[in-house]
């Protein structure tokens, strides 16, 4: 029997996006298209060394020397591919994705084994089509190297691979020539994840300082340059259930991991923290403080200072310099701002409903105390901006946090949060865009890990119909908070740029992900009613209730109106009209249920009452399947004007084409429940 003969090598996968389905379809026309496909890239893989070692059906195996030359191979193929879709209008695009890994391989016959085979398999699907996915130890051979930026992906587990892997897509010419409002490349930064302080103070009820320290080390690292820094979302879950530092890496993709613990005892606290760097398990630097509380603010500053030395990074200047500076000298009202933060931790109670009530009281007393405590002003303004049109009226909220951002501004005009604050009022209810646009510019930054600017900036990048923008701001939003709801916002927006199978993909992965969750079946549902799969809609309509927030409720008579099961939605309508809906429903709400029972005129004055006098969230709404009965009524394209929204970005029901439904809605609560 020969000895296996073990080596190093550089593994591409390449997969044809759409075949399979193609071939149940139209096999002739499968044919053609995979003989266009092998035509194109055998060529080009001879060129750069490349032994084809098997293909299976649409998708290649492909062994290379070195990883540079698998690199620039793939490169080519992919603009190869893109040449020859722009030149052949009318036909089938051929798009596929690739993956590329190298390792040891072992070969048997003519075939190879090995984890280079396997991880460079399970990275090919996270490509999206057209796109190159290579792990860390191909960046490592090729940065530098090739003439093309590579970007971090958010983390995700490959099935079967234990280890952490850190993967990366190379940004092609043709979408990197094109203006991004947010650099989403991040070779060279490293990645940082605040651990929950642990709370180790005689009194258990101190566990808000562990709590509002923790958000504030997130704050200020984010002042170190070149320092990604994941948000309070993400981290959040490390609270009641540790895992190993090696664990966190995978799971949030990080590289670096601060970890410590808080002691109160009287006026005195002792913080011990220890820097980790996760591929190694080293402690970067290890130290502890005991202080007064009233040296916390030069605590934090000295952690910033450490952490960029050790990471080899710097403090920018501009933000350096304000965190030298006390955000207030009154111990009692920091001690309400730290207690406001970690009440925003809670927000939400168990009926899903957004509840900052708290919050608001612990931020308001804290400005009482200090009228000029510029971040308890923009905190509780914040606070407002994310309950509105969800569980407070737009009408009551928009001019309290617009008056308390304008004070958060004018105490410090370099507020990141204020900038942020400020935008989302002007998008979300004046619909001033380019105002808006300004304003998420400026929080981003001044702060590059401000999850909320990058989140919203994203929505509105969307709403006005500029998808591509949308999905880079998008795709930042996923990098500094992996946990929370961004890849469903990802998934919308690429169903509704056109990518619908790279949308539904998205969707069912995440349905698939929270198998018990009610929201991401009743979400999965309204992609199906969109692509006319019926069948499959009734399915995840017939999903249980039992122990569903009052949202997801909501939504599940929507998806059944819209599966022909209109008794669950005139429930809801009659318990609302009773006062009795447990949640705040706003008039566009009410619109989408009346209009997928088919009352269209109802909807119309509902939609039309909402943008004279209410929330004004058809902005976020109106490209609902529930809204394809009055899709084209002179009335709702008024609406969309009136909004200064893009009509021909929000496509009729018959832009699906051979489908019978327009299209995907995603469903009624907002991408910010968590959000800070």
């Amino acid at each position: 029997m020969p000895v296996p003969h073990r080596r190093l090598a550089a593994i591409m996968f390449t997969d044809m996006v759409g075949y399979s389905a193609l071939a149940q379809s139209d096999e002739a026309a499968a044919l053609e298209l995979l003989d266009r496909h092998n035509s194109t890239l055998r060529p080009v893989f001879r060129r750069y060394s490349g032994r084809e070692v098997k293909t299976v059906g649409d998708a290649f195996l492909v062994e290379f020397e070195s990883a540079l030359d698998a690199v620039r191979c793939a490169v080519e193929i992919q603009q190869s591919l893109h040449d020859l879709n722009a030149t052949t209008a009318g036909s089938r695009p051929i798009e596929i994705r690739i993956g590329i890994h190298v390792g040891d391989v072992v070969q048997t016959g003519g075939d190879v084994l090995g984890d280079a085979v396997n991880i460079a398999s399970r990275i090919q699907p996270l490509a999206t089509p057209g796109g190159i996915c290579l792990t860390q130890q191909v960046v490592d051979q090729v940065a530098n190297k090739i003439p093309h930026p590579l970007a971090r992906l958010p983390p995700t587990p490959l099935k079967n691979i234990r280890s952490p892997v850190a993967v990366y897509r190379v940004v092609p010419p043709w979408e990197s020539a094109r203006p991004s409002p947010v650099s989403v490349e991040t070779l060279g930064e490293r990645q940082l994840a605040v651990l929950p302080l642990a709370n180790i103070s005689p009194d258990p009820t101190d566990a808000y300082v562990a709590d509002g320290l923790t958000e504030e080390l997130i704050s200020v690292l984010s002042q170190v340059r070149g320092l990604s820094v994941i948000a309070r979302t993400s981290v959040l879950p490390y609270k009641t259930a540790p895992k190993s530092v090696a664990q966190v890496g995978a799971e949030l993709g990080v590289d670096t991991v601060l970890e410590g613990s808080v002691r109160k005892a009287g006026s005195r606290l002792r913080i011990t923290l220890q820097l980790i760097d996760v591929p190694t398990q080293r402690h970067i630097w290890a130290s502890s403080y005991n202080r007064e509380i009233d040296d916390v603010f030069a605590v934090q500053s000295d952690i910033a200072e450490r952490t960029a030395e050790a990471l080899r990074l710097e403090l920018d200047s501009a933000r350096s310099s304000r965190g030298e500076r006390a955000p207030t000298k009154n111990l009692a009202a920091y001690d309400l701002y730290l207690r406001g933060q970690a009440a925003l931790t809670r927000q939400e109670n168990e009926s899903g409903v957004l509840d900052i009530g708290d919050a608001v009281r612990y931020f308001e007393e804290a400005t009482r105390l200090d009228p000029s405590f510029a971040e308890a002003f923009a905190a509780w303004g914040n606070a407002y901006v994310l309950a509105a049109g969800d569980s407070i009226p737009m009408l009551v909220a928009i001019p309290k946090a617009r008056e308390l951002v304008a004070r958060a501004l004018h105490l410090d005009p370099a507020s990141s949060e204020g900038h942020a604050a400020l935008a989302n009022i002007a998008f979300q209810y004046d619909h001033d865009w380019q105002f808006a646009e300004t304003e998420f510019r400026r929080a981003i930054a001044l702060n590059p890990s401000n999850l909320v600017a990058h989140r919203f900036f994203g929505m509105m990048l969307f709403a006005l119909g500029r998808f591509e923008e949308a999905k880079a701001t998008v795709r930042r939003a996923i990098q500094l908070d992996p946990a929370g709801p961004s890849e469903g916002v990802l998934a919308w927006i690429e169903f509704e740029s056109g990518n619908f199978e790279e949308g539904i993909h998205f969707m069912e992965r995440l349905r698939d992900r929270h198998p018990n969750e009610v929201g991401w079946h009743n979400h999965a549902g309204l992609y199906y009613v969109a692509l006319g799969r019926l069948a499959d809609a009734q399915r995840e309509a017939d999903t249980p209730t039992d122990g569903a927030t009052g949202d997801e409720q909501f939504d599940h008579a929507l998806l059944n109106a819209l599966v022909g099961r209109p008794d669950e939605a005139r429930e809801v309508i009659a318990r609302v009209k009773k006062g009795e809906g447990g949640t705040y429903v706003s008039a566009t709400h009410l619109a989408m249920l009346y209009s997928a029972l088919g009352e269209t005129s109802t909807a119309l004055d509902l939609l039309e009452k909402d943008y004279r006098e209410g929330d004004r969230v058809l902005w976020l709404w109106c490209r609902g399947a529930f809204f394809d009965p009055i899709r084209n009524e002179p009335r709702f394209l008024a609406l969309l004007e009136r909004y200064g929204l893009p009509a021909e970005s929000i496509r009729s029901p018959a832009r699906l084409a051979g489908k019978s439904r327009g299209p995907a809605g995603h469903t009624r609560r907002r991408a910010h429940a968590t959000d800070r």
